[in-house]
């Protein structure tokens, strides 16, 4: 089962080297890592040159302009060839070398189109300090009309499902990955399967993680998408998910304890 690994990089040079580190000591080595850069100019092309030696064949890149990070992922689902695809963001890492052989082994014993885990957030200054834990253990579809979805860089999904279901909608400024997961699981009814795991160490700040204003955006951009696809909700509704994530933020440090020992 290969496996293909998509980062989409913009001016990525002060995080990159992390993300590359850390697929490259992914003890699962059939892998294909597939890097669409938007015509950086802070050195980041530089990088990826540097990087890709090391990945003896492994790596393929572009860089050239596009219309932000989900037209970038995009065209990596349409450069993907693996038989499983996940998404990587420039400012995340794995959290343990053996992510890929954990989601290789699951949707082979299983055969299930997708599985997801948990990812924990850090601050830029502090790596090792966890300020956030997300876990995906209580996500179910029908949930998903809260706003809900499985932690996105966790997930990781047959690519013959992307070619059934599409990829993600430009018309969706910071929620495509909740559209595109909404398609898949609530509308396409694809099987899924969560693992217990912590996938993805995310830095704060990123593009879905900053500031009240991504929020009341991204409450907009999910109604939106619910109505595309012909579910109801409300903002009402939609704010219910901010309850838990308060109570998520009160838990997180003791889940992240329980998920390294």
């Amino acid at each position: 089962m290969k496996i293909t690994i998509i980062t989409a990089t913009f001016n990525s040079a002060g995080t990159v080297r992390d993300t590359f580190e850390s697929v490259l000591r992914q003890t699962y080595s059939e892998i294909e890592y597939l890097v669409v850069d938007g015509a950086s100019r802070d050195g980041t092309v530089d990088i990826i040159k540097e990087y890709e030696p090391r990945f003896k064949g492994r790596m393929r890149w572009v860089s050239e302009r596009d219309s932000g990070i989900y037209d970038a992922m995009n065209k990596g689902l349409g450069m993907a060839t693996g038989d499983v695809v996940g998404i990587l963001n420039s400012d995340d890492f794995y959290t343990s070398d053996d992510v890929l052989e954990t989601v290789a082994t699951e949707m082979g014993k299983t055969g299930v189109d997708a599985v997801y885990g948990d990812v924990h957030f850090v601050n830029p200054d502090d790596l090792g300090k966890c300020v956030r834990y997300y876990s995906s253990k209580v996500f179910k579809p029908s949930l998903m009309r809260l706003g809900f979805i499985p932690a996105h860089p966790s997930f990781y999904c047959r690519r013959s499902a992307y070619e059934k279901f599409g990829g993600f909608d430009l018309n969706f400024k910071v929620a495509a990955d909740f559209e595109n997961i909404l398609r898949l699981i609530y509308v396409g009814h694809i099987k899924t399967l969560y693992i217990e795991k912590d996938f993805v160490t995310m830095r704060i700040g990123g593009a879905s993680t900053s500031g009240i204003k991504s929020h009341l955006s991204g409450m907009k951009d999910h109604l939106k998408a619910l109505r595309k696809n012909g579910i109801y909700s409300n903002i009402f509704i939609l704010s219910l998910r901010y309850f838990y994530k308060v109570y998520e933020l009160i838990v997180s440090k003791k889940a992240y304890h329980r998920s390294i020992k």
